[in-house]
């Protein structure tokens, strides 16, 4: 199965992918956080993203797949018009996004509703044979089974696959998977379909590939937040000592920490990137060096409390 890393707004962005990528070894690709419109254009900093990506992927080999949301065809047409500007030719559309912000403007897992949106949609993809396109979906907005009114749509579509997370979005990233209905979904659906969803350890993704070997794949996201050396763990069949796996992620932190002093100023921007590498961390730490760390508002403070913990 191909191994991709799911899309995390606040996360995983450019920075992440290409250090991640050079420490860990990359997965079969990394999907970017979602680029979006924002008072009638596509937001500065999302383009000024697709541009850089196309660089990293052109300097590095990695595959980078761009993401778009949206709640128009109108929207659609000017995000992959974006894309298309910045050099990439594949790009992912956002059906599975659960957070209010998003849902409540028609965009994100609110799509899987709007199907006569997303019948527009499907027509601009099908014409559009310069780009590749792929879809991340939930099973529902509220009903874990809104997914069959979208399928004939996905289906029309030429799709390279669907990644479907077995939640609807108001469970969003809690309560139990709804394996039922991924399950039917999967069967269904014309095109290749991988699972995403609480994978965390190479266990998890045996598991998946023993119990649905018909699928394209699996996601890791929040999973590989806590355990950046996952695919690399995978694909060498084995796990990595706790020494080793601190020893990758301060490397990882120290590559990631020198991008950001190179394009941001000041401690303040420079923290605010930096500190969610340790949100889901799962490296062993003592509780009081994660809590220096993140109470730390200077650079200097901070670098001498990672020293400590890691």
């Amino acid at each position: 199965m191909k191994i991709f890393a799911a899309p995390l707004q606040g996360y995983t962005d450019n920075t992440f992918i290409e250090v991640h990528h050079g420490v860990y070894g990359a997965p079969d690709a990394y999907c970017m956080p979602f680029t979006r419109i924002e008072k009638g254009q596509v937001r500065r900093q999302d383009a000024a993203r697709l541009h850089r990506a196309a660089e990293i992927m052109s300097s590095t080999g990695v595959e980078i797949i761009p993401q778009v949301i949206f709640n128009s065809a109108e929207e659609f047409s000017t995000l992959v018009h974006a894309v298309k500007e910045a050099g990439l030719r594949r790009v992912d559309l956002n059906l599975g996004c659960p957070f209010p912000m998003q849902t409540r403007r028609g965009r994100g897992a609110a799509m899987i509703r709007a199907l006569d949106v997303m019948e527009q949609v499907a027509g601009l993809v099908a014409a559009d044979a310069d780009m590749a396109y792929s879809v991340k979906t939930r099973l529902g907005l509220e009903g874990g089974d809104e997914w069959r009114g979208l399928l004939p749509i996905l289906d029309a579509m030429p799709l390279e696959y669907v990644a479907v997370h077995p939640r609807t979005a108001g469970q969003m990233y809690d309560g139990a998977l709804l394996l039922d209905q991924f399950e039917a979904f999967a069967s269904a659906s014309a095109h290749p379909v991988v699972y995403n969803g609480d994978i965390h350890t190479r266990e998890d993704i045996a598991q998946i590939e023993s119990r649905y070997p018909q699928l394209a794949g699996v996601m890791i996201g929040r999973g590989l937040l806590a355990r950046p050396s996952l695919v690399g763990e995978w694909k060498s069949g084995s796990d990595f000592s706790l020494e080793e796996r601190r020893s990758l992620f301060g490397r990882l932190h120290a590559g990631m920490l020198a991008q950001y002093q190179d394009i941001l100023c000041g401690d303040t921007q420079i923290l605010q990137k930096i500190k969610p590498l340790w949100d889901y961390a799962d490296l062993g730490l003592d509780r009081k060096a994660l809590k220096a760390i993140r109470k730390a508002v200077s650079l200097a403070k901070y670098t001498i409390a990672v020293d400590a913990a890691l």
